[in-house]
């Protein structure tokens, strides 16, 4: 069986307003936009790299609204959602993982990672592998 994997990259998926705070609208619409995606698509697994992000954390209620707009699309839950993220912002990937699991329909699928590799080797795994 075959899994596709999309790999969404920081430019993608977060940007800066010319103040430089970050851009949630756009966050929130690319969230959207591949929980869309994934709505049809049998095997379809994302990869967010937050390893290169630079500038300011987000603030927990700013994960926390982004968590909820990702997580309440209800197809999303069966797919999963592998956030990699440098050591010193792991605690916001894991937040926002454990935001998403308890604002979803069905419990989004979402799982911090460390390294690449772990990220990997989860995504491709059974669906009920946790990292």
């Amino acid at each position: 069986m075959s899994t596709t994997i999309h790999v969404i990259q920081p430019s993608d998926f977060l940007r800066a307003t010319p103040d430089g705070h970050v851009d949630l609208a756009a966050a929130e619409r690319l969230l959207s936009d591949i929980a869309e995606k994934a709505r049809d698509i049998e095997d379809f697994n994302v990869l967010i790299d937050l390893r290169a992000v630079s500038g300011g954390l987000l603030t927990a209620s700013e994960l926390w609204h982004l968590a909820g707009k990702f997580a309440r699309h209800p197809h999303i839950g069966r797919r999963k959602t592998a956030i990699l993220s440098p050591g010193d912002r792991f605690d916001n990937a894991r937040f926002f993982a454990l935001c998403a699991a308890v604002r979803g329909e069905n419990g989004a699928n979402v799982q911090p990672f460390r390294s690449y590799e772990d990220a990997m080797e989860w995504l491709l795994g059974s669906p009920s592998s946790v990292g």
